[in-house]
């Protein structure tokens, strides 16, 4: 069933002091309140040098045929509905990680002209897939991917717990989607993770952007690992809990035959 957000006079407000929309303090102007950001308001938050521009959707622009990512491309517009969690969360990401926007979107209008309209490559689920949900995740030990790749989940967010808690392991939320889907309390979130090994506290937008703009990552969608958020310390209110971590829902085995690629080495 496809997820409806609630109305945003609706919304618990302790959900934006809580992972993940805790980690998005600096926009709370924006999404907190009852009343819902003008387009003019987003343009006003963009970072310097950020020629992209949010523009209302409407009927009149739409009536240009061009495809959203064409539109962006070509003339720097963000099409964003109004009064629209989902639109609304996908402008915040564009305003925190642009670079990662703009290589996503030079790779889809490149997808769209090989592909044509009505076809998709794998690349290009791939690329939706990481916009939508996607996670940047920057590993020390290679040991925790050892527990990743296997779906060890009580080893990776329980008996490995401090090593989230100490930058062993640190991510970057991406997926608009999954910041939408954090609006209702005790929700359980599935990212899909692109991960990176760093032996430092490098910043993840600037080598992901790379790596997705020259084409060495989101060839398809199987690059992508599941990754339980919840279970992540502080992401889920019953994860203190060593049972959440052997029966929770969001604990998936891995499938017979299920690979994932090594972690991209961070220059």
């Amino acid at each position: 069933m496809r997820y409806v957000a609630p109305a945003r006079d609706a919304v618990d407000p302790a959900v934006f002091g809580r992972l993940p929309l805790a980690a998005w303090r600096e926009h709370a102007g924006l999404i907190e309140g009852r009343d819902w950001p003008a387009i003019d308001a987003l343009n006003a938050c963009r970072p310097a040098g950020m020629p992209e521009r949010f523009v209302a959707q409407t009927h009149e622009l739409l009536a240009d045929g061009l495809h959203y990512e064409q539109r962006v491309a070509e003339r720097g517009a963000i099409a964003t509905r109004e009064r629209n969690w989902h639109d609304l969360f996908n402008a915040l990401v564009w305003l925190r990680c642009p670079a990662i926007k703009r290589a996503l979107n030079a790779r889809q209008v490149g997808e769209i002209a090989r592909m044509g309209p009505k076809q998709r490559s794998r690349a290009q689920y791939a690329l939706t897939h990481f916009d939508e949900a996607g996670v940047v995740v920057a590993v020390r030990d290679p040991a925790l991917l050892a527990l990743w790749d296997a779906h060890d989940w009580h080893g990776l967010f329980w008996r490995r717990r401090q090593a989230w808690l100490d930058g062993t392991i640190r991510l970057e939320l991406f997926g608009h989607a999954l910041l939408e889907l954090a609006l209702s309390p005790g929700r359980l979130l599935v990212g899909k993770a692109l991960v990176f090994q760093s032996d430092s506290d490098a910043g993840l937008p600037a080598p992901c952007a790379t790596a997705i703009g020259s084409g060495r990552l989101l060839l398809d969608p199987l690059e992508l690992r599941p990754l339980p958020l919840s279970g992540i310390p502080g992401w889920h209110p019953d994860n203190a809990d060593e049972a959440f971590h052997r029966h929770a829902a969001c604990y998936q085995p891995r499938r017979a035959g299920r690979a994932y690629p090594p972690a991209s080495p961070i220059p």
